[in-house]
């Protein structure tokens, strides 16, 4: 019988715990939480009460998460993600990254890295679809990626970008084009709003060239995601209506649903898409 895989997971808010109930819900023959992290250590003390009871799993940094891991998956955020994947990759452990956004200016050395340290890194397709065809797309030449993301004006509070632009969210009556131009730029701009966009320069080419519309959209109470990708093997066009997730209007629920999907992946003897 195969050993169960230990999990550590740092970043312990809507998506992290989601992520947690899952692993001990559809994966615990397999998988345990082995240790938890957050800045905010109420939130890791809350969330190992909920999975373990009086058995805590709060690591006390992230080096002792690492060391409790054979897998870390990483929910923190955008600014901190590629730091964490350095750690834990140096310490020769895999790991998941959710907050795509922080490390997609760093592939090739986060690829030299992994390599190096004999470690794999995992990036789950998100909150949008396709990815599985611009992987197979890149194995030829594609001309060019556009995204174009509309959500409701609520999922921009608190973006300093939107700030400076001085527009008033709460006014918002038709469609506004918030940002227009490259995944690097946006990514940087909506560093908790277009994850997706990394996840696309990261499978495709590359965040300079990568095309990236932000809407807001007063008539929308979802995240849509809308791809298009032109290529010598085909045009590829692809709509995603993201359900919100319930706990973190920013992050659309399938983004957790395809974490686990990744989780489902490693864990399981057959792998299904590209």
């Amino acid at each position: 019988m195969r050993k169960k895989l230990k999990i550590g997971i740092v970043g312990c808010g809507a998506i992290g715990s989601s992520l947690a109930k899952a692993v001990k819900k559809d994966f615990c023959s397999r998988a345990e939480i082995s240790a938890l992290f957050d800045l905010e250590s109420k939130r890791a003390q809350a969330l190992s009460r909920s999975l373990c009871g009086a058995r805590g799993i709060v690591a006390k940094d992230l080096a002792h998460l690492i060391a409790k891991s054979d897998l870390v998956i990483e929910a923190a955020s955008a600014k901190s993600s590629w730091e964490i994947a350095q750690r834990v990759l140096m310490k020769r452990r895999d790991i998941m990254i959710m907050s795509v956004g922080g490390i997609a200016a760093h592939g090739k050395k986060l690829s030299a890295l992994a390599e190096k340290c004999n470690a794999r890194v995992y990036i789950p397709s998100g909150a949008i679809a396709g990815i599985d065809a611009l992987k197979s797309a890149s194995a030829g030449k594609v001309k060019s990626v556009t995204l174009t993301t509309t959500k409701n004006p609520k999922a921009f509070e608190g973006v300093e970008y939107v700030r400076k632009m001085g527009v008033n969210l709460s006014k918002i009556k038709e469609d506004i084009i918030l940002f227009s131009g490259s995944a690097e730029q946006a990514v940087r701009c909506f560093p908790q709003n277009i994850n997706v966009a990394g996840i696309l320069s990261i499978a495709g080419i590359g965040q300079a060239k990568t095309k990236v519309r932000i809407v807001a959209s007063p008539k929308t109470t979802k995240n849509i995601h809308e791809v298009r990708i032109d290529s010598e093997a085909a045009t590829i066009v692809t709509r995603a209506e993201n359900v919100l997730h319930p706990e973190n209007p920013k992050t659309s629920f399938l983004a957790v649903l395809s974490a686990i999907a990744t989780l489902r992946q490693i864990l399981e003897p057959i792998k299904v898409g590209t």
